[in-house]
């Protein structure tokens, strides 16, 4: 919940609580009582945390456990956090409903599989494909 997430974002972000009650304009007391529950910021503090943080009012207050890890910390704006899949015998996944229908995945649809030293993405065969259209004109361009 709200409690567990101030803790960890301000863990993660190095902050103590005298910076963050700083930051959001109340006292190191009142922020502690925020941390251990006692009482809960009001909306517009909610924002003001969630701005600091880099995340969002609904990310702040909800708390999304992962099995075999625990709960995790609110994502970044504009970035998800789905949770964890399981990969098959022939390496298939299955991937959250909630990011199929984001991103307006059906079945049958292709998706590049991309990878650096850090992980593996997956993108719209159609998405990557005009991406790299797009690349490879601007190459062409600059190269005349």
């Amino acid at each position: 919940m709200l409690k567990d997430n101030l803790v960890m974002l301000r863990n993660i972000h190095g902050f103590s609580q005298e910076a963050i009650a700083e930051k959001i304009g109340i006292s190191r007391q009142a922020y502690a009582k925020w941390e251990t529950g006692a009482t809960i910021p009001d909306i517009e503090k909610c924002l003001a945390l969630a701005e600091v943080y880099g995340t969002t009012i609904d990310s702040l207050v909800r708390t999304e456990p992962v099995e075999g890890i625990g709960i995790i910390p609110p994502a970044p704006r504009g970035k998800n956090i789905w949770g964890s899949v399981a990969v098959g015998d022939r390496g298939q996944i299955v991937i959250p409903k909630g990011a199929r229908d984001l991103f307006g995945l059906t079945g049958g649809q292709r998706l590049i599989v991309l990878s650096d030293e850090n992980g593996i993405a997956l993108i719209p065969d159609e998405a990557f494909m005009a991406n790299m259209k797009s690349a490879m004109e601007r190459s062409l361009e600059k190269g005349s």
